[in-house]
């Protein structure tokens, strides 16, 4: 009798823990998607989900607009822009024998936090006119850190407060941050990271930056402009940019120099640590010998980390590898939920976050009508001078083993860029060597870049070859004038022949690796 009442009492307190959890699971907040991260990627993906009418969450623990505005994308570029336009404006003076005047940090860093907030604000105020608008009922907005109990329930936190809220579908879009390397003292006040580097008083008189890559050599790029600082790049290799071609790293190492940045070519960073407020590092060079330098500061580049700590539980399942999330197409290993932009290991760029987050979207809700794809991503480095891309370079096309044929045009040969007294760099495209000559990429190096390299973006996309850019008629003066005389060139129409005007013209073929001119 006494075991019947204790599978009685069994019975009732497990229905009774089932009717609270079913209680509790009806209580809850429910949501068609939860967008986890308010960056590029994040805050793409919801405002595509609210098209598709359904109810959204987003939810952020930090800043709208993640580090693509406060710490990458937007705030380094508004640096650039003003670094630019400093360094432009010394040479100017210095043409009319006038000396330039002292260029004042905070003023300059007041002109970057304005730029930062204004975008930020424009997408903070975008979402609260939503909630009287039409798209009021799709849209919901909250502030916490947000972590996945189990594939559909997630608990936000802020301070005290804890909710736990319903989704039927997940995207995680939480970004990433600067790559910490342990053996470097980083405090973010004398050693920095991008993230440090925001918040300096002024301009140091010297700087080593460790690092190389694209985000290394724009920083480079900007405190040089800026003629305050005296800048000591690391490179490991025997030229930076270790990814791109030998004749745009020439232009860009040249002009880097010019503006007095010190190159530690295939060198390592045995050492770095603090001394009296200073930096102090020693580098070993590839034929065993050994240098110290000391410098006011030091910026470490080294690539970006996802954040990914706490975002699941165990239960949830979600597989990892060394280069972030797995995930095919954004979808994980867990159906309903997807991950987007630098939590991936493809590209960590604003706008392939913003393509995946859209995409993902699309994929949950409604039908992609092709495959994403990553071949026609335009890209831009800003450096000096600018350097624009899509698709494949030279160096990219013989690591493939692909036979192609290029053509060179140097910017002297475009009256948009005489006009500007700046003809100095390039364009080159990349054909595939047989009739059809598709395009397999474009490079551009010097003004105007990034305006010249879209519609050739567009074709790569259509598979289409170079005699939809021969149809163009573009205006003039203009850059991508000289697009189509590249193309007119590879046809055998140019307006200039390459075996007239060598050195600023090229026309070749590349078969096996072997270089060979193109005569018609």
């Amino acid at each position: 009798m006494r075991r019947i009442c204790l599978f009685k009492k069994l019975a009732f307190d497990i229905r009774s823990n089932i009717l609270k959890f079913k209680s509790k699971i009806l209580s809850m907040e429910r949501f068609d998607l939860v967008v986890i991260g308010a960056g590029p990627s994040g805050y793409a993906a919801a405002m595509l989900a609210i098209d598709f009418k359904k109810k959204t969450l987003l939810i952020e623990k930090s800043n709208v607009g993640g580090a693509g505005i406060t710490h990458g994308a937007l705030s380094s570029k508004t640096w650039w822009e003003l670094s630019r336009e400093a360094s432009a404006f010394r040479k100017n003076l210095k043409r009319y024998n006038i000396r330039a005047p002292h260029i004042n940090y905070k003023e300059i860093q007041e002109e970057v936090r304005k730029a930062v907030q204004e975008r930020k604000s424009m997408l903070e105020e975008h979402m609260d006119k939503l909630k009287s608008s039409n798209y009021s009922e799709f849209l919901s907005f909250k502030t916490g850190t947000a972590k996945l109990l189990d594939k559909n329930t997630i608990e936000i936190m802020q301070g005290a407060h804890t909710e736990i809220i319903w989704a039927t579908h997940i995207i995680l879009a939480t970004g990433s941050r600067p790559r910490y390397l342990p053996e470097l003292p980083i405090d973010e006040k004398i050693v920095m990271t991008s993230e440090g580097i925001e918040n300096m008083e002024d301009f140091p008189e010297s700087m080593v930056i460790v690092g190389a890559g694209v985000i290394g050599c724009e920083y480079a790029t900007i405190f040089s402009g800026f003629g305050r600082t005296k800048v000591h790049l690391i490179d490991k290799g025997n030229h930076i940019l270790p990814f791109e071609d030998e004749d745009i790293v020439a232009i860009i190492e040249r002009n880097m120099e010019n503006n007095g940045v010190l190159i530690h070519r295939n060198s390592r960073l045995a050492e770095m640590k603090i001394v009296n407020g200073r930096v102090e590092y020693e580098l070993e060079y590839t034929d065993g010998s050994r240098e110290t330098f000391n410098v006011e500061k030091a910026l470490v580049s080294v690539g970006r980390v996802a954040n990914l700590e706490n975002l699941w539980s165990d239960k949830v399942g979600i597989s990892i590898s060394k280069r972030g999330i797995d995930n095919n197409d954004t979808q994980t290993n867990v159906p309903n939920i997807y991950a987007v932009g630098d939590l991936t290991a493809d590209i960590s760029l604003v706008n392939v976050g913003e393509l995946e987050g859209r995409y993902a979207v699309e994929k949950i809700f409604g039908n992609p009508l092709k495959k994403l794809v990553y071949e026609n991503i335009s890209t831009i480095m800003f450096l000096s001078p600018e350097v624009a891309g899509v698709g494949l370079n030279e160096t990219q096309a013989r690591e493939q083993k692909i036979d192609y044929k290029v053509v060179t045009l140097e910017y002297s040969t475009i009256p948009r860029a005489i006009a500007k007294r700046n003809t100095q760099g390039f364009i080159k495209l990349l054909v595939t060597n047989d009739d059809a000559m598709k395009i397999l990429g474009m490079k551009v190096v010097g003004i105007h870049a990034s305006s010249a390299i879209q519609a050739v973006a567009v074709l790569i996309s259509m598979d289409k070859g170079i005699e939809e850019l021969a149809e163009c008629v573009h205006p003039h003066p203009s850059i991508t004038e000289g697009i189509q005389e590249c193309v007119r060139m590879l046809m055998g129409k140019s307006l200039f022949k390459p075996t007239a005007l060598k050195g600023r013209l090229s026309c070749r073929k590349c078969v096996n690796s072997q270089y060979e001119d193109i005569v018609f």
